[in-house]
């Protein structure tokens, strides 16, 4: 994230110096807008939003692993450890605590939606391995990807662990 600032910064220069040549060229005369400047206005329209809401869906390591236990209930109780593999989008998890009363024998495959700090759906995650202490999770439309949650689920509220 700390790489785009100075991107940031110098774009909001040049919105800047932009909007004051337009306000100084309106008071002197009315003159046609260069296509450059349009040109500007229109990338940081388009690039600031976007800019924003990717810093915004980038995820800790943290809150990866507390959407394991929220978002299944065999889960909790099992304090998972997250590091990141592709930030904001794929996590690898291994939890200190062997998954609680597991309904199957074999977890091996498994796939849990996880869940973020507004009760909502973010991701999902795989069981790597058959005792279910290895994970791989993903957040986003990669848990959509890599088929483990459908993407009308993806954002759903969901108040409490789900069992099943």
């Amino acid at each position: 994230m700390t790489d785009l600032l100075p991107e940031l910064s110098r774009l909001g220069d040049t919105i800047e110096r932009a909007a004051a040549a337009q306000v100084a060229g309106r008071s002197r005369a009315r003159r046609h807008t260069p296509r450059k400047l349009l040109l500007a206005v229109a990338v940081a329209l388009v690039a600031i939003p976007g800019l924003a809401y990717a810093a915004s869906t980038l995820i800790s390591n943290d809150e990866v692993a507390a959407g394991l236990p929220a978002g299944t209930k065999m889960l909790q109780g099992t304090e998972p450890r997250c590091t990141v593999v592709r930030q904001g989008v794929e996590y690898h998890c291994v939890l200190s605590r062997l998954p609680a009363d597991p309904e199957v024998a074999d977890l091996k495959g498994t796939v849990e939606p996880t869940v973020d700090a507004t009760k909502h759906v973010n991701g999902g995650c795989r069981s790597l391995t058959s005792d279910g202490r290895v994970w791989q999770c993903y957040i986003g439309q990669a848990a959509v990807a890599e088929k483990i949650i459908g993407p009308d689920f993806l954002g759903e509220y969901s108040p409490t662990p789900g069992v099943g």
